[in-house]
Parts: C-alpha cells; structure tokens; sequence
C-alpha cells in the first residue's frame, strides 16, 4: 500500500520537474521552494516517512557539492592566467578549414572536459572560437554547439569531469561503502565520447546550418582605437599577422604597424611582426577586453607596468572626459596621465571615429570615452570627481596575468595526479588546487568566489533532499515498481528503461536534479530485481550528461544558444542522432563491464 506520504513526496517532486520545464521562475528558487514543502510537512505531521530538517538540508554538507565549488575555483585561476588558451592556441592555431578547426578543437576539449568542470571551460573557450570562426573562414554556429556537446561528451569519461558525476559517486560511496574510481565511467564514456566525436565532425556540415548570432560584437556602434607593443620575449616575434591570429579578430582589427624605421599603413597577412612593433587597432569594446587576452602583447612603453598597484589587483574602466578635466586639449602623453590619475590608458573611442597615431599622442576631447587599467580604488574615487562624467566597471574586465598561465597549468596537472594516482581524495585535491590558485595570484579569492555559479550548488543540495524524501517515504520504491511493469520486469530492458527516463528528465529540468532524483529510483529498481545497482548508477551518470536535444538541459548547451544564433530545432535534429549513439553504446557496454549480479545491497 503506498502511504500518503509517498504520494505527497511524488505530487512535490512531479510538481518540480514541471515548473522547472515550464520555467516558472529561476531553477535554485524552485527547488528550495519545493525542499521547503517536504520540511515543513514533516515537521507538522512528524511524520517518520519524511526527512527531518536535518535530514534534508544534509545535501548542502555533500562531499561531490563542495568538490563542484572548488572546481569553479581552480577553472578561475586558469581563466585569468589564460592557461585554457595557452593549453589549446598552438593546436588552433594551425586550423585551415573547417574540419581541421573542429578536429583540433573538439579533441582537446573532449580530453580536458573530463579533468575539468566544463561549463567553466567552455565559458573560457567561446572567445577562442570566436577567432578560429574567422581565421577558417566559417560561421561561429558551425562550432560553438559542437563545443558544448564536445565537453559533454568528455565529461562523461572521468569522475571529476561533471558536476552529476562527482555528486551520484558521492552518494553511491555512502550507499554501498566502496570507493568509485576515477575513471570508472571511462569504460563505457571514453567510447561513447569517441563514436559521438566521429559523428559530430563528420554529420555537421549537412545537419547544422549556419546561423547569424543574435547580438554580434561588430554591432556596438562605439569604436575604441587601442595600442598594443609586441613583447620582444613573446611567442609573437617572428610570426605573420596571420600566424599570430590578429589578421580575422572579431569585431577588431590592425590599422597600422608603427615600427622605429617608418609607419605600414595598410598592415597585410603576411606581414612579419618584430620585436617591440606598435600595432593600431581599431574595435568594440568587447573585442578590445578580448584582444588582450592574447600572449605576446602589452601596453606601450610600460604604462601598466608602471601603476602603483600589482597586476592581480587592476581592473578595466571606462570613463568619459568631461568639460572640466584638467587635461582637456593636451596629448595623453604631455599631460602625464598615469601619473596624475594613477592609471594606464588602454584605448580610447571618440564617436565612431577612427583615431590615427599613437594613444599618447590622442590630444582629449569632451565625451571622449577613454578605455583605462586601473586599480578598483579609482573608480571610487573618480566618481566624486567633476575631470569625468561617468566612470565604471568594465565586465569582465579583470586584468589577465600572462606570466602566471604555466603556473595555473602545473596546478591543475598537480590535482589531477593527486586525484587519480594518489590515495588524496578528489575534494582534498581540487581544496589544495583553489588554495594554490589564490596563493600565487593565478586568481584573486574574490575572483574565485564570483566565479562559482551558486546557483548549480543550490540545485543540486536541494534536489539530494528531495531524493531523499523519494527514498524515505518509499516513493522510489512504487516509481521503480512501475518502471520494472512497463519494462516488462528484465534487467536489460529495466536499464534501458532508467537510462531514457533520465535522459528525457535531463532535457526538461537540468542535470544535476535529474541524476540526485534518479539515482534513488535506480537503486530501487536494482533492489527490486535483486542484482548489483552498479550498472543502474553508471547508467544514470552517462544519460544525466547526456543531454543533446535542447538548449535548457544542460548549461553549456545554454550558454552557446544565443551567442551562435541557433533555433531549438537545430538541437533537436543534430542532436538526436547523437542521444541515440550514447545510448545504444551504453546498453552494449554497461552489462559487460558491471554485469547484473546478484544484489549486493538491499533494496533501500
């Protein structure tokens, strides 16, 4: 007989997946809401079929949640390092086409998605591509939503590699007491990421149009012109234009090369750049945030290097001159701005003109809008100033730290030897990693905090209480029954059975819901069947990351959706084909390598 509250945890947790496919308000809202529900029926009944407070908001102390949180934290120092485009801009570099873009892109994503968390990763790539798209010649949609399934298909492959892996290795290690290997998902992940790269690389130039972004960078009507130096040290001297990726910069490109012997005016492809050659260039202001993520360039004659405050300190600001600025109708350089304001001009943008000569030699206008490296002190202290009109932040406008992108490299490489050919815990390794990362200024701890998405954590802490309702109450235990009646009680066809309900909740809600909420089914489903839950866990890991079908399922597949201009039935129809490849190489794999034993556990 199924209790009452049995049927009041199902209604919760089907009236959760509905509202979180409806979107009825923001994912980590609803499911504290709903988490809410189940605390405040059983304190009012107190009933023992229902978790207590403790027992609910437990999830929260999950060891797989805190590893996630860290994780965000170690991507960060690689990101403000730029270690991710050091790791893959000498392979990208060398792309000609199409295909050879998606090979040298999609590989390497592949491999590291599944030492990394990927929704940060592929964060830190999208600008990249943006580059390669031009440089190949090709729209970016051809490669941004094969970049999302990519690092899916990646982070199948490791323990570390997503967010729901970590989390139902958590709590299969509490359920059955044995350790899971790191690499346990690779015997059926790592063939599954190779058949899906074949078909990705191979099927989307005839089941992926091209698609005009959204918003494109080229757009904002404001056009900065910004002086950079090629660093004599850098891995830029001796190479073309073209070779260097500065010929095809989205939304910016090379005015003019200023050099000792004479000025180029009309800088060409195959143009070699020297050592301490000054490049013009013109662009939004995106663009110009972006092009400074490039190894090999900085500010002319030290400026930046000059400021009274440490590079991990510096931010980008805009701020506009006003009629009463002290330095109205001098040159930038004649008036000494650094030293007077304590700041570095980086570029500067006067309408949608496009200013010639060096930056030094810009003579300041009113209104003119002057891009500037600064400490974050300057903007509260220009605010109360009458020498700008308006002062503020620039998004994303951290300053990088080039010389430290080797150093966030090692520590990565350092945690995920840790985690895989040491007894250290993969929690204990990426604990030390975030710390390191902060010690030695690959990213601030302010940095690493604005860096981890709350809301994914909120998720998955309330979705594991919710589970644990799904368990206590019984509920799991009616919900598998039924799923062994429409699966006609065997175990193959119970294991196809888990593994399309979880890709189908995967698609509707999000990941880490879906695995938290399955995983307890599963584990009822094997107890009724009497064998190991092995293969029903593995089988919930692959299909909650498998989601391919649309642009709500899974973050990245989010993140690329308006930016590559895409249609859902762009998802649908190329990402189809690719459900039904992971699918069908999980059901040859998973009963081969964790055969249906007899049950180790009981059912819960």
């Amino acid at each position: 007989m199924v209790t009452w509250e049995a049927w009041l945890t199902v209604i919760i947790a089907g009236s959760l997946l509905v509202c979180l496919a409806m979107r009825v308000a923001a994912t980590d809202l609803l499911a504290l809401v709903f988490l809410g529900l189940i605390m405040l029926a059983q304190e009012v009944s107190g009933s023992p079929l229902l978790p207590t407070a403790e027992e609910a908001v437990a999830g929260f102390g999950n060891k797989g949640l805190i590893t996630v949180a860290l994780l965000f934290a170690v991507v960060a120092g690689l990101e403000f390092t730029g270690g991710t485009e050091l790791a893959t801009g000498w392979l990208l570099s060398k792309a000609k086409n199409l295909f050879g873009a998606q090979v040298r892109l999609l590989v390497p994503v592949a491999a590291l998605s599944g030492f990394l968390n990927n929704t940060p990763l592929v964060a830190a790539l999208m600008p990249v591509v943006g580059d390669l798209s031009k440089r190949v010649s090709v729209n970016s949609s051809r490669l941004l939503l094969p970049l999302s399934y990519a690092a899916i298909l990646g982070g199948m492959c490791t323990i570390m590699g997503t967010s729901t892996n970590l989390i139902i290795k958590d709590k299969y290690e509490q359920l059955n007491g044995k350790q899971m290997a790191f690499f346990e998902p690779a015997a059926v992940g790592v063939p599954a990421a190779i058949v899906g790269l074949i078909y990705i690389i191979g099927c989307s130039r005839w089941l992926l149009p091209e698609r005009q972004a959204a918003v494109s960078v080229s757009d904002d009507p404001r056009q900065y012109t910004v002086e950079m130096e090629v660093d004599p040290l850098g891995p830029l001297v001796g190479r073309t234009l073209q070779e260097a990726g500065l010929r095809h910069l989205p939304g910016l490109y090379v005015a003019e090369i200023q050099r000792h012997d004479g000025i180029i005016a009309a800088a060409k492809p195959n143009e070699v750049l020297r050592a301490d050659d000054v490049l013009i260039l013109v662009g939004a202001l995106d663009s110009v945030v972006d092009m400074r993520k490039i190894r090999g360039l900085t500010i002319p004659d030290g400026q930046a290097r000059k400021l009274r405050v440490p590079a991990w300190q510096r931010t980008l600001v805009e701020a506009v001159v006003s009629s009463r600025c002290a330095l109205l109708g001098k040159t930038i350089r004649e008036g000494k701005f650094r030293s007077h304001y304590n700041a570095a001009v980086v570029a500067v943008a006067r309408g949608g003109r496009r200013l010639t000569g060096k930056i030094g030699d810009v003579r300041l206008e009113v209104g003119d809008v002057l891009l500037l490296e600064a400490s974050p002190s300057f903007l509260h202290r220009r605010r109360e100033s009458h020498d700008f009109y308006l002062v503020s932040a620039v998004e994303k406008g951290a300053v990088r730290r080039p010389e430290l992108a080797w150093l966030s490299i090692g520590v990565m490489l350092a945690m995920v030897v840790a985690a895989t050919l040491t007894p250290v815990s993969i929690m204990t390794s990426a604990l030390i990693a975030a710390i390191a990362m902060i010690v030695f200024r690959c990213c601030t701890a302010s940095e690493a905090r604005r860096s981890i998405d709350w809301s994914v954590l909120i998720v998955i802490g309330a979705a594991i209480g919710i589970g644990e309702s799904l368990e206590q109450s019984k509920a799991a235990d009616a919900i598998a029954n039924g799923m062994l009646g429409v699966a006609g009680g065997g175990n193959l066809g119970s294991l196809a059975a888990i593994f399309i309900a979880t890709m189908i909740c995967t698609e509707l809600i999000t990941n880490n819901a879906a695995a938290v909420l399955m995983f307890t089914i599963a584990v009822s489903t094997a107890g009724k069947l009497g064998v190991d839950p092995a293969p029903f866990v593995i089988a919930v890991m692959i299909a909650a990351s498998a989601s391919f079908l649309t642009p709500i399922g899974y973050q990245t597949n989010t993140m690329v959706y308006g930016v590559g201009g895409y249609r859902f039935s762009d998802y649908v129809r190329f990402g189809f084909p690719l459900s039904m490849i992971v699918f069908a190489v999980s059901m040859l794999i998973i009963p081969q390598v964790w055969p249906f034993t007899s049950a180790v556990l009981p059912a819960p």
